[in-house]
Formats: structure tokens, C-alpha cells, sequence
């Protein structure tokens, strides 16, 4: 005698319906976990950036921010800020703040927020920033030619503000913007020391020097923007995962435990995505607890897909091995919906 559930019209809708929620489960899946975005905007992201989560080093998480309009911007205590330009091979960011003077503004002069970064990360100013304060207080501040001043008083060099820099004279783009107004380069440092010069002086501008990639003298040049270092964290475990002969992976991380991941087209793995002890599709239990939250990498479509069918099919199971005995009668007891 065939089994109850077999005449219950409830529970052949539910076998018709499992394909298309396995269908479109696997859809939805595939959007989640396609491979990490090496690009925002014209902006090349490798490692040890990333722009999902999961992707890249744990170092610098959360710190880059790709816009819906594909605008990169690096995110720091003082604000999120554009950037212009990502060096792997001189390694180094150039974020530009829209608060700083420029050419345009003259002798109109902005209020401006004072640039700082996390010292728990690995990024760090770079020393070929230049910062250049205008119509600083006398009383307040040390302006001084930096040179004669620090021949007399040495002791006192590191907190001049110079009167007599280059760039005073000749500011990048536009020598005579500056009509009666005071110029002078300091370099702060630190974010307290920036922020305690900007209570006295009007507004500040930063310059960087930008390397032409020419031997001969005079291979920089200066121009506005903020310039920021950063480390490239370098694992034997990431070349692993980035050798072509071993699959050629992405280097990541598990968002639970930040710890050492190498994404591969069939799931995570703790090496390299040819390596047979590798533990393939680890993260299918974080899918399972919570399918709403997969993670860039984290799992495949199709592991997805087959836990849920395996599921359904327990499910079902389970369903027909308790179902009551009713001769074809449905009641509250064998209902399946």
C-alpha cells in the first residue's frame, strides 16, 4: 500500500516547487559569492586590499570603500577620503581632501579638518609629504627662514614653521595665488601637533613629490594630494595561493576569525587550491547558520544547493516515517503546509 504522503496533493506541490527553490537558491548564491572585485573604478585592488570582506589581508579591512559610483575612498578617523592612486610597486595610497586650500581658492581661505590616521594599522604619512600653513598667528607659532633660524637656536628647529620653503615661493600650479598672505612648511608629527597648528593658522594644504621615474636630477614634482605608506604583509601561505601552478587563488581571510584563507573557484581552502588535503568548502556550516549573510568567497553555489536538497530530503523523510496511517484522509496530523 503506497505511504499516505504519496495521496497528499500538499506534499506533490512541494516536489514540484523543491527544483525552482533549489534553482533559485543557486542564483542568489552565485551573486554572493562571486570572487573578490579587483577593481573599483579605474583603480586596480589586489592584495593586500580588498574591497568585500573576506578578501585580502585582515590588516586593512574595513579601510577602503568602493562607492556605488565607483569612487575608491580610504576611510581613516578623521573622515573618508577620494583616492587618486593605489602603488603595489613603490607601495603607497594618494588620497586628495576636497577641505584642503588649492589654487581656486586664493586668498579665500577654508576651514579645514586636520588628516589623521589609525596608528593600529599599517599605514604611516609618507615623509615626502610637505604641508603648508597660511596666515598663522606670530604669537602663537614659530615662522622663521628655518635655516638661519635653526643655526640659532637648534633647539628649536623641529618646531619652525619655515617662511622660506620652495613651495612657499612657488606653490604648485599657481606661484602668485597669495596676494599679503603668510605662508610657511611645517611637517607635523603627529595628528595632535597638526591639529594644534590649524588653531592658529587659517587653513593648511598638503604636497607630495611625485616620483617621474627619471635618474636625472629633478625627477619630482610637487603636487597637492596626501600621500600614505603601507606595508604589504608577504606569507608563504599567500604566494602559495597566488602561484598559478597551484591554482592561482586569492589570498583571504575568514571573517569570524580573521584567520588565513585562499579563495578558489570550489570553496575556501586553509593552503592552496590544488592542494588534495585541502579543506574545500569549509565555510558551508556559516551558510547554513545564516544564508542571508554569505561573504564574499565563503561558499560555492553548489554546496549551497546540495545542503539544501539534502535537507529537504531528511525533511521529507523524517515527514513520512511519523506521518499517521489515514487511508488517504489529510488532517492537522499529516499536513505538510
Amino acid at each position: 500500500m503506497a505511504s499516505p504522503l504519496f495521496h497528499n496533493p500538499n506534499y506533490h506541490s512541494f516536489l514540484i516547487l523543491l527544483p525552482l527553490l533549489t534553482l533559485h537558491l543557486l542564483t542568489s548564491t552565485q551573486a554572493k559569492t562571486s570572487q573578490c572585485r579587483t577593481s573599483c573604478g579605474q583603480i586596480p585592488i589586489n592584495y593586500p586590499f580588498g574591497i568585500d570582506d573576506g578578501c585580502g589581508s585582515p590588516y586593512y579591512r574595513h579601510i577602503l570603500v568602493c562607492s556605488d559610483s565607483g569612487q575608491l575612498e580610504l576611510r581613516t578617523p578623521s573622515g573618508r577620503y577620494p583616492v587618486r592612486n593605489v602603488s603595489y610597486t613603490d607601495p603607497h595610497i594618494l588620497v586628495y581632501d576636497p577641505f584642503l586650500w588649492n589654487c581656486q581658492d586664493g586668498n579665500n581661505f577654508r576651514p579645514a579638518r586636520p588628516f589623521s590616521l589609525d596608528t593600529s594599522t599599517h599605514f604611516r604619512l609618507s615623509p615626502q609629504n610637505d604641508y603648508l600653513f597660511f596666515n598663522c598667528s606670530a604669537d602663537d607659532v614659530i615662522m622663521e627662514s628655518k635655516p638661519m633660524f635653526c643655526e640659532r637656536f637648534p633647539e628649536q628647529c623641529d618646531s619652525t614653521c619655515d617662511t622660506s620653503s620652495y613651495l612657499c615661493r612657488q606653490l604648485p600650479g599657481c606661484s602668485s595665488a597669495l596676494h599679503g598672505s603668510s605662508c610657511c612648511s611645517y611637517y607635523p608629527k603627529g595628528s595632535e601637533s597638526l591639529r594644534m597648528m590649524l588653531k592658529h593658522c587659517a587653513t593648511y594644504t598638503s604636497v607630495y613629490w611625485r616620483n617621474l621615474g627619471i635618474t636625472p636630477a629633478y625627477n619630482q614634482v610637487p603636487e597637492y594630494g596626501i600621500r600614505v605608506d603601507f606595508d604589504i604583509p608577504v606569507t608563504t601561505r599567500c604566494l602559495w595561493c597566488q602561484d598559478g601552478t597551484k591554482g592561482g587563488g586569492t589570498c583571504g581571510f575568514d571573517t569570524q576569525t580573521q584567520d588565513f584563507l585562499c579563495l578558489c573557484e570550489k570553496g575556501n581552502v586553509t593552503t592552496y587550491c590544488k592542494d588534495q588535503n585541502g579543506q574545500h568548502n569549509r565555510a558551508v556550516v556559516v551558510a547554513a547558520a545564516d544564508l542571508t549573510d554569505i561573504g564574499v568567497g565563503s561558499v560555492t553555489a553548489v554546496s549551497v544547493a546540495g545542503a539544501f536538497v539534502g535537507g529537504a530530503v531528511w525533511y521529507l523523510k523524517r515527514l513520512r516515517a511519523k506521518a499517521p496511517v489515514t487511508h488517504g484522509v489529510q488532517t492537522n496530523d499529516n499536513r505538510l503546509f
